[in-house]
């Protein structure tokens, strides 16, 4: 059975920050601090192990926040360690370890935000610091947009990606910029500045961002995919595409047309779903088969949306992605997709009819009901 995720913060972590903190600071208390990490920390998810740790930090620290910058910094493993495969050990602390260390940084370091700034700089170089920083652009825009512009030419690719992550609007689990939801157009110099990084990892995080973006501001997209789409190369093509996907999947015209999917699909399509009866945790394949009635080849953007059942009875869509083909003239094309009613964190599943559309370039093309039946 794979590991559960929340594991990735144990008991054995707290243990070495513990010493290592005692290691570069004789007043640390290493007993309070296991005292208060501990208790329960198994039973918790993993953000709830986090704050545990973080409260922990708080109360054991140095109570002068540059005195806890420094040792935070002192205790660090070299900036060169993979983390994700050697997590905190004898060359110091990297890896899930640190996120209760930003939250910390995050809390305390409000009133010294440029030093706080500093140790978020190194603390993102040994696993990230995309949620501590996201605080200080709410209470410090100004200082911390200014800081995030100079760090688009840092050496290290970490500190780049921090740049867009740590300032998209929606990131998952981390606080909402709601400034930056209603206005995005600060963070566009930044995205500017990155989207041809060399590092992949960063221009993954602008594509996010992008996508974040989109979800509120559709237009401003579609005009940045005007800008910098034609022309681009590779893997500016591939950041815009992935930036581009949930507008895609919404059927936006302008988008569709930027990528020339926005194109009527000439041709047949028959769906075909099984079973048409099943029970939450299990699943449907879903078919395709296209003929074409073209005597051109036809790009086709290809989702399905499934119109879930909710507590009263109402049905509610939900696009997932399908393919994206190009097909022949006058040619034919089978597709398989096997879709997963399991249960997930994210979505709640109710007994009911469902619907299933299939979406070409944006319109419904295709339907089919299912019957899914409680657990």
């Amino acid at each position: 059975m794979a590991e559960l995720f929340k594991n990735l913060i144990h008991p054995g972590l707290v243990e070495t920050a513990a010493k290592h903190f005692a290691r570069h600071d004789p007043h640390f208390d290493h007993g309070q601090f296991l005292a208060l990490a501990l208790p329960g920390l198994e039973a918790l998810e993993l953000k709830a192990r986090a704050m545990q740790i973080c409260q922990a930090l708080e109360a054991t620290l140095p109570a002068e926040f540059r005195a806890a910058a420094a040792l935070i910094e002192a205790t660090l493993a070299p900036a060169g360690v993979a983390w994700a495969d050697q997590p905190s050990g004898n060359q110091g602390l990297a890896g899930w370890v640190l996120w209760p260390v930003g939250e910390f940084v995050a809390r305390r370091g409000q009133q010294q935000p440029e030093r706080a700034l500093r140790v978020l700089h190194a603390l993102t170089q040994r696993f990230t610091a995309e949620f501590a920083i996201r605080p200080f652009i709410v209470a410090h825009p100004k200082l911390t947009l200014v800081t995030l512009e100079r760090w688009t030419r840092d050496d290290n690719a970490a500190v780049r990606r921090l740049v867009s992550e740590g300032s998209r609007p929606r990131l998952p689990w981390g606080l909402q910029l709601k400034s930056l939801i209603t206005d995005p157009s600060p963070t566009l110099p930044l995205l500017l500045a990155l989207q041809d990084d060399a590092d992949e990892s960063v221009r993954r995080s602008v594509a996010n961002h992008l996508n974040d973006i989109a979800k509120d501001h559709p237009g401003l997209v579609a005009d940045w995919l005007q800008t910098h789409l034609p022309g681009a190369m590779a893997d500016r093509r591939a950041l815009l595409r992935h930036a581009s996907r949930s507008l895609i999947k919404a059927g936006d015209r302008r988008v569709l047309a930027a990528w020339g999917l926005d194109k009527d699909f000439k041709g047949s399509v028959e769906l075909s779903l099984a079973p048409q009866r099943l029970r939450v945790g299990g699943h449907f394949e879903l078919k395709l088969s296209l003929q074409s009635q073209s005597r051109r080849s036809q790009k086709l953007a290809i989702d399905y949306a499934v119109h879930h059942v909710k507590a009263d009875g109402r049905r509610t869509p939900k696009v997932f992605k399908g393919w994206v083909i190009e097909l022949p003239a006058g040619g034919q094309r089978s597709l398989v997709k096997r879709h997963s009613m399991r249960l997930i964190s994210t979505r709640r599943y109710h007994a009911g009819r469902h619907a299933l559309d299939i979406l070409i370039n944006g319109r419904v093309r295709a339907q089919a009901e299912f019957d899914l039946l409680d657990a």
